[in-house]
């Protein structure tokens, strides 16, 4: 083989392993920072995988809410109004948190079927309800008339 030809098939293999290494890179490092959304009755149906981040949301039940006094810890359950998740966070609520509302958390299932939450995100007015949680509502057809009426839209 001429000198000049070896010299080019190297620096060819060298620039394709190079790009194939960057681009295992790549697909690796957003493959670990992907958070797909899942509502509670993908989580009941076991659709969501267990020790994987990923983000839920719908309603907060009515009066399932509750706080412990000495810490930061609550517990309340999240509705499609199809079905229901328990969700347990700790940390401080944002504060328009409340019952009622929809809401999107960011974690994982553990293996009791309590979706282990460390981030939990809430609604920012009266006529917002998040994207995922309003098309998982309207699948479900469990859209409530009071969000209609308002004309909760995903943005």
């Amino acid at each position: 083989m001429n000198p000049k030809r070896k010299q080019r098939l190297i620096i060819v293999l060298f620039i394709v392993f190079g790009a194939a290494t960057a681009v295992g890179l790549v697909m690796y490092a957003l493959n670990q920072n992907i958070n797909l959304f899942y509502s509670p009755t993908d989580i009941v149906e076991q659709k969501a995988p267990e020790r994987t981040r990923i983000r839920a949301g719908g309603m907060v039940v009515e009066g399932s809410v509750k706080r412990d006094t000495e810490s930061l810890d609550v517990t309340f359950e999240m509705t499609d109004f199809a079905n229901k998740v328990t969700v347990h966070f700790t940390g401080i609520l944002p504060d328009l948190f409340r019952e009622g509302q929809g809401i999107v958390a960011q974690g994982e299932m553990n293996s009791d079927g309590v979706f282990e939450a460390v981030e939990v995100l809430a609604k920012h007015d009266e006529n917002y309800m998040p994207p995922e949680v309003a098309e998982a509502l309207e699948k479900a057809g469990k859209m409530p008339e009071q969000m209609r009426a308002k004309g909760a839209q995903p943005l």
